[in-house]
């Protein structure tokens, strides 16, 4: 076991994830990942409309942070090497402070909550560390579950910013019908695009990035129904350029689908088959938006950022 080791919880709308990691003895500033872990767990469920974490979301997350507290324990990761950190869903909730007890008594820390502007910026570092210079300036957008983060910049983030659109947001807000009917998934790309504008004002210079990174589920979900991954492999799905023409055409296949039929395209966990098509509005609602033919999907995100900075205060 690595002395300089470190854990990094993600506590987002849609699922909770973990990333043990160790230095990269290479000097190289990537997470050598020891074990990563992702489960749906829907905390987000229901508060865009209630306003509060819903019990059964919170006894969800509570229990898989039970989990990897166990994972913890045998890799040798101790509470003074764990940042934990959630986002949207616990942003919008009034009850986030009773979670926040318990996810404590799980893990041995209180979680963060970051800002809009926070997660952007360390989305940012997870999914550039290990790019060359060269490939930006980057536009980052990570499309989660309850906001869609965008950061940009070359070495460092010069302008960031979260909208509140995420893919079950989306699904909660317009999706009733199974399969969705034509006018819902266009109330949905639209209030998507009319978000946008808020990246064009805030960030003008977005149109300029040489590379564009996707992140989080929807995207390489995506990317993984376009490959037809029977089994995940990180491998595969990290850094495959996914095109306009391949989002729209799997956009068109799950949208048309009933979940009972979604479910069997190799590449989508069954557990995302629900909020899967309100992602893809977003997802082809940016690359419409800002004319994008392609973009670079990433399984190194807030989470991989996350650790990195662990690592970095435990560094030798």
């Amino acid at each position: 076991m690595s002395d300089a080791r470190a854990a990094a919880i993600d506590i987002g709308t849609n699922s909770t994830r973990l990333l043990v990691a160790d230095l990269d003895p290479a000097g190289s500033g990537v997470p050598v990942a020891v074990e990563r872990l992702m489960r749906i767990t829907r905390l987000g469920q229901g508060v865009d409309r209630g306003g509060a974490l819903h019990p059964d979301a919170v006894d969800r997350t509570v229990a898989v942070l039970d989990e990897y507290r166990e994972v913890m324990d045998r890799l040798g990761v101790t509470a003074g090497a764990v940042r934990m950190t959630a986002t949207s869903a616990a942003r919008d909730a009034t009850n986030r402070d009773d979670f926040f007890a318990r996810a404590e008594a799980s893990i041995g820390v209180r979680p963060e909550l970051l800002s809009g502007d926070d997660e952007a910026r360390v989305s940012f570092l997870g999914a550039t560390t290990g790019l060359a210079p060269e490939r930006g300036p980057f536009l980052v957008f990570d499309l989660g579950g309850g906001s869609t983060e965008f950061a940009y910049g070359t070495d460092e983030v010069e302008a960031a910013l979260s909208l509140d659109v995420g893919c079950v947001r989306l699904t909660e807000r317009f999706i009733e019908h199974d399969p969705p009917q034509p006018e819902e998934l266009l109330a949905a790309i639209s209030y998507t695009d009319s978000w946008l504008d808020d990246v064009d004002r805030t960030i003008p210079t977005a149109g300029d990035a040489t590379t564009v990174i996707g992140l989080a589920g929807t995207v390489s979900t995506v990317a993984a129904v376009e490959i037809g991954l029977a089994t995940y492999d990180r491998s595969k799905v990290h850094h495959f350029e996914l095109t306009r023409a391949a989002a729209e055409d799997v956009f068109r296949t799950l949208a048309t689908e009933s979940r009972a039929d979604r479910i069997h395209n190799p590449g989508l966990e069954e557990a995302r088959a629900d909020v899967i098509v309100g992602g893809c509005c977003a997802l082809v609602a940016i690359m419409r938006h800002f004319a994008l033919e392609s973009i670079l999907v990433s399984e190194a995100d807030i989470l991989d950022g996350l650790a990195m900075t662990v690592l970095r205060d435990r560094r030798p």
